[in-house]
């Protein structure tokens, strides 16, 4: 087949791609056998002139014959991207591969494992993904939170009750990424992912693909195990034996994998204290900021129209303290939530639907932190994070705090909403930001919000609601890994973005199938 880069096609037009293809081709439509779309993206640089641009593979007769007709740089021979597993090692396993987590990172590697007959057993401390939906809930109409199973724990991870952004900055060589969304796409996903330059799935379609992925690890020999807690790890001669789980049943094991999500505190504490190598690593901290997704369609499009794709943003800014300050899970048409996992902590975090239709737009709001703000020990970050989500918590007396953005910055407690009203899963309160965030934080947003105005039209109005505390961005500690992939104490497979190895969905699912790679490579199958 035949790569054609930059195919620009007008907003509307999308039927004329095959058209503007042979085009380019210098050949007849009725040549093109079949066209296969790679990449597609809209370009809204100039609001007179949005388009899309594609990259297609194209099936003709003669790929020489047709090259040999065109001298550009766009158009060349379609290169091989398919990913291939490693070959199996020889190593003999004692016992079933365990995976802690059933989040991205989790299911991938399960679902790898499985598939080459390592019959893995999955150990989630949360409810499958269809009892999950209900608790998570319940506790958002004012129900008690359950610490096993909310929006950070349970089947399919913190990323089931998000907007399911799929988009990466992470370079794929390998085409781990491309397997992953072939996965999804297999298990229920829209097969637009394959080639949407920002893929989202949506929570109410992400849930049906994490179920629909358990059903086919199961069917090709995997186990799920609910509501089971990893509470203890066993270790001989530095390496790991077993496992405990809820505090009495131990299973047998030479292969763990810790696919835990960043909020997972309490395990990352015991494994600490058994010789498990972290180090502190920077996240980041802040509000989340609601506006009228009509407002960005506006800035970002200069127009209404209806054929245009739901509006996104992304900003950065370094305040003059250098300080980064930065938008982080951009949701269109989206839902603040309350995301806690904690009696007596509140964390919030922001999720869309597939539709995206909600009339707000909201984001994260953060700034960076690092262990010079919160120490050097692995888990001082954690300590800071508990820190301000009890703070939260206090305040608003179990509700989420939130306060208009003019009130924000003259440290005023709001009242009373202007023209933008609150989209939010859970309730909320009116208070004053500034007395749960440190000043280096809000001083910083503070100072960014200005410029972000200027990027954005009136992203820094004064009725923009801010709520908080955004806390979990990113895994405030890293478990040390070799190259082999396992930790220090031998056996351990750290992996995803509670071990510090990616930041979203896509890379904690590529890195899960990493993982299953370096198994695979080691060791033979428990079905030969």
């Amino acid at each position: 087949m035949i790569r054609v880069r930059q195919v620009k096609v007008r907003l509307g037009e999308e039927d004329f791609l095959k058209k503007e293809v042979a085009r380019k081709l210098h050949i007849s439509v009725s040549e093109i056998l079949d066209l296969i779309i790679v990449k597609k993206s809209l370009d809204a640089r100039r609001k007179d002139d949005i388009h899309y641009v594609y990259e297609v593979d194209v099936l003709v007769v003669s790929d020489s014959k047709v090259l040999k007709k065109t001298h550009s740089k766009d158009i060349f021979l379609a290169p091989k991207e398919e990913y291939k597993l490693p070959v199996m090692g020889k190593e003999k396993l004692s016992n079933r591969p365990i995976i802690i987590g059933s989040g991205p990172c989790g299911l991938m590697c399960a679902y790898m494992l499985a598939k080459e007959g390592y019959f893995p057993i999955v150990i989630e401390r949360g409810e499958k993904v269809e009892d999950r939906v209900k608790t998570v809930s319940n506790f958002w109409s004012g129900s008690i939170l359950n610490p096993d199973s909310n929006v950070q724990f349970g089947e399919g991870g913190a990323g089931t009750f998000s907007d399911g952004k799929l988009n990466t900055m992470v370079k794929d060589k390998f085409f781990r990424g491309k397997q992953v969304f072939s996965i999804f796409v297999e298990h229920g996903a829209p097969s637009e992912i394959m080639y949407l330059q920002k893929p989202h799935i949506g929570t109410d379609l992400l849930q049906d693909v994490v179920k629909n992925i358990r059903n086919s690890i199961i069917r090709m020999g995997g186990e799920f195990r609910y509501s089971a807690c990893l509470t203890d790890v066993f270790i001989e001669d530095g390496k790991v034996v077993g496992v405990e789980i809820n505090g009495k049943e131990q299973i047998s094991c030479s292969v763990l994998v810790l696919a835990i999500g960043h909020s997972a505190r309490d395990t990352f504490s015991m494994l600490f204290k058994r010789g498990l190598e972290m180090k502190a690593k920077p996240f980041a901290v802040g509000v989340r900021i609601q506006h009228p997704q009509s407002m960005i369609q506006m800035s970002q499009y200069g127009t209404m129209d209806s054929r245009l794709p739901v509006a996104d943003y992304k900003l950065t800014y370094n305040t003059s303290k250098g300080r980064g300050v930065y938008s982080f899970c951009m949701c269109p048409g989206g839902y603040v939530v309350n995301s806690s996992s904690e009696i007596g902590r509140l964390a919030i975090n922001g999720m869309s639907y597939h539709a995206r239709d909600s009339k707000n737009a909201n984001s994260a709001l953060v700034v960076t932190v690092t262990p010079e703000d919160f120490g050097n020990n692995p888990l001082d970050g954690m300590t800071f994070q508990r820190e301000l989500e009890e703070k939260a918590f206090l305040y608003g007396s179990g509700k989420i705090p939130i306060q208009l953005y003019d009130d924000f910055r003259c440290g005023i407690f709001s009242t009373q909403f202007g023209d933008v009203l609150p989209v939010i899963k859970g309730e909320y309160t009116f208070g004053d930001l500034n007395d749960v965030l440190p000043s280096f934080v809000t001083d910083s947003i503070c100072e960014a919000m200005p410029v972000f105005g200027k990027k954005i039209t009136g992203f820094d109005r004064g009725d923009a609601i801010l709520a908080g505390v955004e806390s979990r961005t990113s895994s405030p500690v890293r478990i040390v890994r070799d190259e082999s992939g396992e930790a220090n104490i031998k056996g351990i497979y750290p992996g995803g973005e509670g071990s510090g190895y990616a930041g979203g969905i896509t890379t904690a699912a590529m890195d899960g199938i990493k993982v299953a790679e370096w198994i695979i490579s080691r060791y033979d199958n428990l079905s030969s």
